[in-house]
């Protein structure tokens, strides 16, 4: 599988925004249309998009269903979603409606026999992401730190059945930084789960690292809306690009 430079849209009040390590009080609005910024990275070549409810992941159930489902009629790439999905009632409707992924994340904290039954019936649609601040993993919308370790979390996960996680670094998220490589070099020591990393991508020469680290794609989300990385020529130089208008994958 090619690495995947995969564009980020966080949904907050119906609006595509990026937070400032998941900073609520930090929030920048990028566009009023979230269909319309989705299907710009479509026109560029994106293999996927990561969609967060952020009011969803706040609140504990997804907000922004009516948008979401909106982007996925309006884009030929599959979606990844996340934010507030803790049922697997929701789990099941949003994979009814063609979204091939759909991502856990304070339910692996909080209700890991959740993540096992939704492992056990939807397989690798099911991804968990291991959200951590200083290495310790951050719940509800990345509002509560745990005192669990990142590692120690992620260890677990093949235990549950899950197949594919992400690993964002909250501290890096949203700063136009750095990915913290030292920790993604840890965790791809311990654990044998394709890794998709998240915060602080900034650069193509971001990407390559994360590549040759073994990381199987990032995600990104403020370089591109900034202008600080062009989605276009990232995909020109790692692959893994989507051409306009051909048909989605899981």
């Amino acid at each position: 599988m090619a690495f995947e430079v995969i564009p980020a849209l966080d949904l907050r009040g119906g609006r595509c925004v990026r937070l400032y390590q998941g900073d609520f009080q930090q929030e920048t609005v990028f566009s009023e249309d979230p269909v319309e910024v989705a299907q710009r990275w479509a026109a560029q070549g994106a293999p996927r998009l990561h969609i967060v409810d952020l009011d969803g992941a706040a609140r504990g159930e997804p907000v922004n269903l009516s948008i979401i489902r909106r982007i996925n009629a309006a884009v030929a790439c599959p979606l990844q979603v996340g934010g507030g999905l803790r049922e697997l009632a929701v789990l099941r409707r949003l994979l009814d409606y063609g979204i091939p992924r759909v991502v856990l994340g304070t339910s692996a904290v909080r209700e890991p026999s959740l993540v096992r039954e939704a492992c056990r019936r939807f397989g690798e649609a099911v991804l968990v992401s291991v959200d951590a601040r200083e290495g310790l993993v951050a719940v509800q919308g990345w509002q509560e730190r745990t005192g669990i370790e990142a590692i120690e979390l992620a260890r677990g996960l093949a235990d549950l059945g899950v197949r594919r996680l992400i690993y964002t670094d909250i501290a890096r998220d949203g700063t136009l930084s750095a990915p913290n490589f030292p920790a993604l070099e840890r965790l791809l020591a311990t654990v044998s789960l394709p890794v998709i990393a998240a915060g602080g991508v900034t650069t193509l020469e971001h990407l390559e690292r994360l590549r040759s680290l073994g990381c199987e794609g990032a995600i990104v989300g403020r370089a591109l809306y900034t202008g600080s990385l062009d989605l276009r020529a990232a995909l020109e130089k790692l692959g893994g690009g989507l051409s306009p208008g051909a048909p989605a994958s899981s």
